[in-house]
Parts: C-alpha cells; sequence; structure tokens
C-alpha cells in the first residue's frame, strides 16, 4: 500500500493534488471546503481567512469566494466534474470573545461556502462549523475521509 503523502495547509492557500495526501490545517474562523472526486479517488482542500473578496488588491485564495472557485478550477483541471464531487465544510468558529460580536466572521464564510458550492451544484455531503472552538482536520484525498479534533482555548 502506497504511502501518503502529508501537506500542511497554510491560511489563504488550497491544495489538491493526483497522489494520495494527508492534509491537515488548523481553523479558528476561517474556513476549509474539503472537495472530493468518488470516482477518480482524488481530493483538494482550501483555508481561507474571510468570506468576500471585494474587488480590491490582489485576488487572493484569502477570500471564500476566490478560494471555493479556484479549487472547482483546480478539481476539474484535474479531470473531475462538479456533478461527481462532495464537499465537506470545517470551521467557521466564533474563537474571539468579543462584545461587539457584529463582525461574525466565522459565519460569514460559512454562509459563503454554503451559498457558492449549492450555485455550482455540488452536493454538500458533510460539515462542521460554528462554536467557539477551533478545529485541527485530516484531509485523506483518496477516501474522502476528514478527521477533525476540537482545540480547547488553554491550547490542548
Amino acid at each position: 500500500m502506497e504511502e501518503k503523502l502529508q501537506h500542511f495547509l497554510y491560511p489563504a492557500n488550497l491544495f489538491a493534488n493526483h497522489k494520495p495526501h494527508i492534509i491537515t490545517t488548523i481553523l479558528g474562523s476561517c474556513v476549509s471546503v474539503c472537495l472530493w472526486d468518488p470516482l477518480l479517488r482524488l481530493g483538494g482542500m482550501n483555508h481561507y481567512m474571510l468570506p468576500l473578496w471585494n474587488g480590491e488588491g490582489l485576488a487572493s485564495p484569502k477570500y471564500g469566494n476566490i478560494a471555493i472557485q479556484r479549487l472547482i478550477e483546480k478539481m476539474e483541471a484535474m479531470g473531475s466534474v462538479r456533478s461527481r464531487m462532495v464537499a465537506k465544510i470545517f470551521g467557521g468558529a466564533e474563537v474571539i470573545n468579543s462584545a461587539n460580536n457584529q463582525f461574525r466572521i466565522g459565519e460569514r464564510n460559512v454562509l459563503m461556502a454554503n451559498e457558492m458550492l449549492k450555485d455550482a451544484g455540488i452536493l454538500i455531503g458533510g460539515l462542521s462549523t460554528g462554536g467557539n472552538l477551533g478545529r485541527k482536520i485530516l484531509y485523506h484525498t483518496d477516501t474522502g475521509e476528514v478527521m477533525q479534533r476540537l482545540i480547547n482555548k488553554s491550547g490542548g
């Protein structure tokens, strides 16, 4: 059995590869969308920080609307088709305790993922979002399996 390669996904990035990988990332209010093609047995993941690029500066995968579109395009470039893709959404916690919670970045990040995937016709096969704890995600790109560990505020 082929050993899986490891890839740590930093914020404002995305990753997809034909070779089996375990992609790891850490999420707070950020969101990761994991896409998987069960026929080709390949997957990809993004990690974005803010929901919407406002059109100023660089169209970076720091923004959900850019990161999700680019991940879909990367999967398509690898031979996948949208109708076969299955998505899982993680993150979007409100990890910063604030009396002024008008920003609700995590909630808005999750909303962006749901809207864009629905518009793209991609099934959402699972999600773990919201709350006030961070998450450590391990995504097996060849099986579509995602493992998650909630991270206590104390760091444990």
